[in-house]
């Protein structure tokens, strides 16, 4: 099992399947070609079940390998379920997840440590993103009322109601022709009505959704730091040991060389 450990472990072993993984988003990719499929159809369907074959061995050799401690990482989880996704028939009602195949792309986040740390970082973030979306939701319900309010009768199908009101702003918040296309025509009804809109703008796309990025920031930091105090420990570690070796090693030479200092001595 040691073995089988070391070989799916191994840096080599990780590139030939990345390999795969992107010669199978290529596949998938050209699936969707008419030309493509008319020209290369067969060819891409053994390519994909051959790929698909190769990573359902994988995954069985890990399952194999670590036994239940496989749950405990949740990277082998998400590659379990990639793969079972695509061992489920796509016919009937479950012919959706066929389109779901190109979900197996995804492991290469799983291959690739610099894309593990990315996604470590945002899972870490998701608590504070929380707090940032539950303030964003007040900030969009109160505007959302007074859109309404005070534009919802003259423009009925931008601010006729709640919903449509926190839909028109979410354009606004964008940025997506939101002058031109709303709040242009809303002022030529309400000249004052940039008193409404900027400030909006101001404590949504220029505050709020900073936040954002500041929390995803801080946490991919604290991920990237933890990785490298670990590091920094195991090579203090691995320094402690070879001053351990090394003292060992000096004890031993010079009971040696008292050794040969008494055989030396004249009886």
């Amino acid at each position: 099992m040691n073995q089988l450990k070391s070989v799916l472990s191994s840096r080599r072993f990780e590139n030939v399947i990345t390999v795969l993984i992107v010669i199978n988003a290529i596949t998938l990719g050209l699936e969707t070609v008419p030309e493509a499929v008319r020209m290369f159809g067969g060819l891409l369907t053994v390519l994909d079940r051959l790929i698909l074959g190769v990573f359902v061995v994988e995954v069985a050799a890990r399952l194999l390998a670590w036994r239940l401690d496989f749950f405990r990482d949740p990277w082998r989880i998400f590659d379990l379920v990639v793969v079972g996704v695509a061992l489920v028939p796509a016919t009937g009602g479950l012919s959706v997840l066929r389109a779901l195949r190109i979900l197996r792309v995804l492991r290469i986040i799983s291959m690739v440590p610099s894309l593990k740390r990315v996604v470590g970082g945002l899972v870490s973030a998701l608590p504070g993103m929380g707090s940032i979306m539950l303030l964003l939701t007040l900030v969009f319900y109160v505007f959302s009322v007074m859109a309404t309010k005070l534009y919802g009768d003259s423009f009925p199908e931008w601010f006729g109601s709640i919903p449509a009101s926190a839909y028109s702003l979410f354009q606004v918040m964008t940025l997506e022709s939101w002058s031109m296309g709303i709040v242009r025509p809303v002022m030529e009804v309400y000249p004052m009505a940039w008193a409404f809109f900027i400030p909006f703008i101001a404590s949504t796309t220029f505050t709020v959704l900073n936040l954002f990025i500041g929390i995803i920031v801080s946490a991919m930091q604290e991920e990237h730091d933890a990785e490298a105090s670990a590091d920094r420990e195991a090579i203090a570690s691995d320094q402690t040991a070879m001053l351990k070796e090394l003292k060992a090693i000096r004890k031993d030479l010079n009971e040696l060389k008292a050794m040969q200092a008494d055989a030396a001595r004249p009886s």
